[in-house]
């Protein structure tokens, strides 16, 4: 297993490119288990509609899911409570659970305009937490590209939110590509790994 430590004048963190590609397979299948029950249920919900029961709960998982995952990172990291960019992340998504459960009692458009929000602040943070890591664990171009994505998807989500063509397949397919470029950012660790190994 190839570690790679990082010493500040705060912190020492030990950051294992094995330990992020276990995580980001598991990001990669609940991506894909998530879009396909959104296609298969509620992909033709559109802005005006409210959501179903099915809906709202996937619309509630997702952003609780990304927080949960962004504090197993933290530990994984061993950075704990002084990382304020992961923290801020872990809050963000929780903030944007609390506030899909209210939007999931209005309508659609309500709920794609707090998932805009919540996927263009997710991935700004995002593109900060891939240049930090660039030094450290190396092989970040796919989670730049993914941050980048992310910020431009969530504020085109967000400002067609209330149009009457948006429905749920828009963020069915964003969480599609957030997949993909977790599943690049395995391969790409993984090349790196084998040649630090040589």
């Amino acid at each position: 297993m190839t570690q790679t430590t990082v010493t500040s004048s705060t912190t020492t963190t030990t950051t294992t490119p094995s330990g992020l590609r276990s995580l980001h397979l598991i990001r990669v299948a609940f991506s894909l288990i998530w879009v396909a029950l959104v296609i298969t249920t509620s992909a033709s919900l559109v802005s005006t509609d409210r959501p179903t029961a099915i809906a709202a709960v996937l619309l509630v998982i997702y952003p609780l899911w990304d927080a949960v995952a962004t504090l197993l990172e933290h530990r994984m990291a061993g950075t704990g409570s002084t990382d304020r960019v992961g923290t801020t992340n872990v809050a963000l998504g929780l903030a944007t659970a609390a506030g899909m459960i209210a939007a999931v009692f209005s309508t659609i458009g309500t709920a794609l305009l707090v998932f805009g929000v919540w996927a263009l602040l997710s991935g700004a943070i995002q593109l900060v937490v891939a240049i930090r890591r660039r030094s450290s664990v190396g092989a970040q171009w796919p989670m730049v590209i993914s941050g980048g994505q992310s910020v431009l998807a969530g504020a085109t989500i967000a400002a067609t939110s209330a149009s009457a063509t948006s429905n749920l397949s828009t963020i069915a397919g964003y969480s599609a590509f957030g997949a993909f470029w977790f599943l690049v950012s395995v391969v790409a660790l993984s090349i790196r790994t084998r040649r630090e190994k040589r």
